[in-house]
């Protein structure tokens, strides 16, 4: 399997080096960290997490040369409810406090659905894993992040999905505390029940060791890392099990070119673009590398689209 060398991307810069990281084609092995920086200086502008994790143990995040630099990661975000422009969320996000505790709902098609905080998740699912993930965007730019949390079937095991529960449908706050609130949202995107329990769906409460911030859909979020980025719900208020397939936002907005599977396949152009490359943040704008069938987890979860079309379009 491909190894990304050191060189790709620059290093995070407050990183301490912990034990040495194993690292496969864009996953790296678990961790057992999530925690607040008590360093000053550089991360003094980040907007803020959830209080309900300032409890979680103070150890210092991993070394991973290949991942994109926590500044670029907070601060080059798609969150449209706040601003239509990347650089601008970060700034924006400040107007809007999010409830503490913050609150989830699990319903739907479960024998015990279930309301939690992020203080209950602890409890009840341990101390999240680290992982380091390839993500790609629809727009074609490419990053390696740091997640925190926990494989999402952990969570939909404790409600016992029904056998007519088929797919599962995320939902983003919304409300008048956003800027952009009344241009777009509220937010929903879906997965079929097996996306869902598979170990690479991961619900997510952090990054690079830090509370997850607002800009990148703090204080929870969903992350699958085979799918365009924007598969994944931000800053989550319910997760629903169904039985039919949900309608997701953007294939509701444009079903052409943002269909309910959307899995990263560089053979299938998007309309208006190639998806055969991408240009990685970080890196010179000029230069890309190649996009990777499933964005590079084919060996891992290709099996669940067998005699499928795997692209954006034909499903």
């Amino acid at each position: 399997m491909k190894r990304w060398k050191d060189s790709d991307v620059t290093p995070e810069a407050l990183f301490w080096n912990r034990r040495e990281v194993v690292r496969t084609l864009g996953f790296a092995g678990l961790g057992t960290l999530l925690a607040t920086s008590t360093q000053a200086g550089p991360l003094d502008w980040l907007t803020g997490g959830s209080k309900a994790l300032d409890d979680l143990p103070r150890v210092s995040p991993e070394t991973y040369p290949d991942a994109t630099p926590y500044e670029l990661f907070t601060g080059h975000n798609n969150y449209y409810e706040f601003s239509f422009d990347k650089e601008e969320v970060k700034h924006k996000v400040r107007s809007w406090t999010p409830a503490d505790p913050w609150m989830i709902r699990i319903d739907g098609e479960v024998s015990k659905p279930m309301t939690l905080d992020l203080g209950d998740l602890m409890r009840r699912l341990g101390e999240p894993e680290e992982r380091l993930y390839n993500f790609r965007c629809v727009e074609a730019w490419f990053g390696r992040f740091i997640w925190n949390g926990w494989p999402l079937h952990r969570l939909l095991k404790l409600v016992e999905p029904t056998s007519d529960a088929k797919f599962v449908r995320f939902v983003t706050y919304h409300g008048k505390d956003m800027p952009n609130w009344y241009r777009f949202g509220p937010y929903e995107e879906g997965l079929r029940i097996d996306e869902a329990m598979h170990d690479l769906t991961l619900l997510t409460v952090g990054a690079y060791g830090h509370p997850l911030q607002k800009q990148n859909g703090g204080p929870m979020r969903i992350v699958v890392p085979w799918k365009y980025g924007l598969k994944s719900g931000k800053s989550l208020v319910r997760i629903e099990l169904v039985r039919e397939q949900p309608q997701t936002t953007w294939e509701a907005k444009a079903p052409r070119e943002y269909p309910f599977y959307s899995n990263v396949d560089p053979l299938v152009d998007h309309p208006r673009w190639s998806q055969a490359k991408h240009r990685v943040l970080g890196g010179h704008f000029w230069e890309k590398e190649l996009t990777l069938p499933f964005n590079g987890y084919a060996e891992e979860i290709a099996g669940l689209y067998k005699g499928m079309p795997v692209g954006q379009r034909l499903f």
